[in-house]
C-alpha cells in the first residue's frame, strides 16, 4: 500500500475519528484535446454523465466471467483495452472504410473490363409491324444468334479523378494514423480508470481504520460516562462520529464498486467478473522535464497531429480536383466478340470509340464544388493550427500538473504527520481528564482530511504523468516509464 507508511503511525495511537463529509479525491483532468474523444471529466462525483457515453469508455465484451477473483495488473488491463476497447475497434473499422474508399477512387483511373454472353431467340409478327407481303409468312422465326463479347472502358486523361484518388490516399493515411492514436487514448482511459480504482481501495482502507478507532472512542466514552467521569455529551458525540463514518464507508465502497465496473467497461471484461488489482502505482518523482523540448517531441510524434496533416493534404487535393473539373477528359470505349447463329457459324466483330469531353456551361456546379472544397480546406487548416497550439498546451499543462501534484504529495505527507501528532496530544489530554473529547474529534477530523488529501495527491500525480505520456504521443509504448517514474 503506497501510503500505508504515512498512516500507520497514527493508527496505533488513535482513539477517536470524526467523519469527513464525503471523499475529497478528485478525478484527474485529462488533456483537453482528448476529453471530448474519451468522455473524460475532472468531476469528482460518481453521478452519471449528462452527455452521451464516449466510445473509449465502452468495449466489446470478451468471454464469460470466470470463477474466483481475477488478478489484474496495469499492463494486462491496458493490453485488454487495446484489444477490446470500442474506440480501438471503431478506429479499425474506419481505417477499413477509408481503404475501401481509396480503392473506389482508384477504379476511376483504371480500365473497366466486362464480359457478356448472349443467347437470343426471337419471333417477329410482320403484320403487327405493318408489313403485309404476298407469299411471305406473317410470322417469321423462331431465329436467333449467339454473342460472346468483352467490353473495355477507360478514362485515359481525367485530372479530377487523379486528384480525388490522391486525396483518398491522404485520407486513408490520416485514418490509419488516427487508429494508432486511438491506442494512446485507450492507454490513457484504461490507466486512469485503473488508478482511480486503486485510490478508491485506499480510501476504503483509510475509512475502515477510522471506523475501528471511532468504535474504540465510542466504547471509551460510554465507559467514562457510566463511571461518571465524562458527561453524556461525550458519548453522544462519539456515537454520531462512529455512525457518520459508517455512512462514509458505505459511500466509499459503493464508489469503489462503480469504478471497477467502469474499468471493466473500458477493457471488455464481463461486468460480473470479480477483480483484484495487483499494482498500487507507488509514488515516484519524475525527473525535470524541459517544456520546450517536450513540446518539440510531441509535435514530432503525436499521431493525431500527423493524421490531421494528412487530412489537410487530402483537402488540398480535393480542392485541386474541383478546379480540374473544368479540364477536358479523354476516354476510350471498345468491345470485341464473336457473334453468329452458333459458335460453329460465327465471326469476330468489334468497335472502338474515343471521346474528348469538356464542360461548356456548368458554372453553378463548378463554382459550388470549388467553394465547398475550399471551405473544407480552410477548416482543416484552422483545425491543424489549433491542434498544434492544443498539443503545446497539453504538454505544458501536464508538466505543471506533475510539478504541482509532487508538491502536494510532499505537503500532504507532512500534514499527515503533523495531524497525527496533534491527535496523539489531544488523546493524551482526554485520557488524563484535562479536556473533553471535542479536541480529539477535531484532531481526528484533521487526520482524516490529511489522509484523504494524501491519497488524492498520489492519484493526481500518477495520472498527470500518464497524461504527459499521452501528450507526448508515447502513452501506449512508454506508459510504464511515466507511471512508475523515470
Amino acid at each position: 500500500m503506497f501510503w500505508a507508511g504515512a498512516r500507520m503511525g497514527w493508527r496505533r495511537n488513535a482513539v477517536l475519528v470524526l467523519m469527513v463529509s464525503g471523499p475529497i479525491v478528485a478525478r484527474a483532468q485529462m488533456p483537453a484535446s482528448d476529453a471530448a474523444r474519451t468522455g473524460g471529466s475532472s468531476a469528482s462525483s460518481g453521478a452519471p454523465s449528462q452527455g452521451g457515453a464516449s466510445s473509449f469508455q465502452g468495449s466489446v465484451v470478451e468471454g464469460q466471467a470466470t470463477a474466483g477473483v481475477l488478478s489484474l495488473g496495469l499492463d494486462e488491463a491496458i493490453q485488454r483495452g487495446l484489444r477490446q476497447n470500442l474506440g480501438v475497434i471503431l478506429s479499425g473499422a474506419s481505417e477499413k472504410a477509408a481503404a475501401g474508399q481509396k480503392l473506389q477512387e482508384l477504379q476511376a483511373l483504371l480500365p473497366t473490363v466486362n464480359g457478356s454472353l448472349r443467347e437470343a431467340v426471337m419471333q417477329t409478327d410482320l403484320q403487327a409491324q405493318g408489313l403485309r407481303i404476298p407469299r411471305i409468312p406473317a410470322i417469321i422465326g423462331p431465329y436467333g444468334y449467339t454473342d460472346l463479347r468483352g467490353s473495355l472502358s477507360w478514362s485515359l486523361v481525367n485530372v479530377a479523378a487523379l486528384q480525388n484518388y490522391l486525396a483518398s490516399k491522404h485520407n486513408f493515411e490520416g485514418t490509419r494514423l488516427s487508429a494508432e492514436d486511438a491506442r494512446d487514448l485507450v492507454t490513457l482511459t484504461v490507466g486512469n480508470a485503473y488508478l482511480l480504482v486503486i485510490s478508491d481501495a485506499a480510501r476504503i482502507r483509510s475509512v475502515e481504520a477510522q471506523v475501528d478507532t471511532a468504535k474504540l472512542s465510542l466504547d471509551q466514552a460510554a465507559a467514562n460516562h457510566q463511571a461518571g467521569t465524562a458527561p453524556l455529551l461525550d458519548e453522544l458525540r462519539a456515537r454520531v462520529d462512529y455512525q457518520s463514518l459508517q455512512q462514509t464507508l458505505i459511500t466509499s465502497e459503493n464508489q469503489y464498486a462503480k469504478d471497477k465496473i467502469a474499468l471493466a467497461r473500458t477493457m471488455g471484461l464481463p461486468l460480473d467478473q470479480r477483480l483484484e488489482l495487483t499494482e498500487q502505482a507507488p509514488y515516484a518523482a519524475l525527473e525535470n522535464v524541459d517544456a520546450d523540448s517536450a513540446v518539440k517531441q510531441a509535435l514530432a510524434s503525436r499521431k493525431d497531429l500527423q493524421a490531421l496533416e494528412q487530412q489537410v493534404m487530402g483537402a488540398e487535393k480535393r480542392r485541386s480536383a474541383a478546379t480540374a473539373e473544368r479540364y477536358p477528359t479523354l476516354g476510350f470505349q471498345g468491345d470485341y466478340g464473336d457473334i453468329g447463329v452458333n459458335f460453329a457459324k460465327s465471326h469476330g466483330t468489334g468497335d472502338a470509340l474515343g471521346t474528348l469531353s469538356f464542360p461548356i456551361f456548368a458554372e453553378p456546379k463548378l463554382r459550388g464544388d470549388a467553394q465547398l472544397a475550399q471551405s473544407q480546406l480552410e477548416q482543416r487548416r484552422a483545425q491543424l493550427n489549433d491542434m498544434r497550439g492544443q498539443i503545446n498546451a497539453d504538454v505544458r499543462n501536464s508538466i505543471l500538473d506533475i510539478q504541482a501534484a509532487a508538491k502536494q504529495v510532499e505537503v500532504a505527507h507532512s500534514n499527515v504527520q503533523l495531524a497525527t501528532e496533534v491527535l496523539s496530544e489531544a488523546q493524551q489530554r482526554y485520557a488524563a481528564g484535562v479536556s473533553d473529547n471535542l479536541a480529539v474529534t477535531q484532531a481526528q477530523q484533521s487526520v482524516a482530511q490529511a489522509d484523504d488529501r494524501y491519497v488524492s495527491s498520489l492519484y493526481q500525480h500518477n495520472v498527470a504523468k500518464l497524461a504527459l505520456a499521452r501528450a507526448l504521443g508515447v502513452a501506449h509504448t512508454n506508459y510504464k516509464d511515466y507511471v512508475g517514474g523515470k
